[in-house]
């Protein structure tokens, strides 16, 4: 792993979660995407090397929707950058933590990402990203 790429934070409103980060950190987030696949709306603020990750829920049934209706907003996954995903998700397995997904998907802001169960990792959801070329 190369470095904590970003941290995301689930929140009801991106507008909202926007306005409160960019009077914390004094700028505005570099990017809005909505990532269709996993219902999200997602905006990204740099902080030196590494990222908040603001997620929005844009369906009922998704992922960041379920997770505010059992634990409200907060703190939803810290993200690591790999250098070779594939390799990174092999590792990831053969050590006995739960990888999710059986291969990498497109995620916002340009990455190749995959879940590591919460279960494994102390109860923390682990993300693995690497920047697509």
């Amino acid at each position: 792993m190369k470095r904590i790429e970003h941290i995301g934070i689930a929140v009801k409103d991106l507008k909202s979660g926007n306005d409160i980060y960019e009077s914390l950190l004094g700028k505005a987030p570099y990017k809005v995407e909505e990532v269709t696949s996993e219902h999200v709306l997602t905006s990204f603020f740099q902080v030196g090397d590494s990222k908040i990750e603001l997620l929005q829920a844009t369906h009922e049934d998704s992922a960041i929707a379920k997770y505010i209706d059992k634990k409200g907003e907060g703190i939803h996954h810290i993200a690591f950058e790999v250098e070779d995903i594939y390799k990174a998700m092999e590792e990831m397995s053969a050590k006995g933590f739960k990888v999710l997904n059986e291969k990498p998907k497109k995620g916002a802001d340009n990455k190749l990402v995959c879940f590591i169960h919460p279960k494994s990792a102390n109860g923390v959801l682990v993300e693995l990203c690497q920047s697509i070329k």
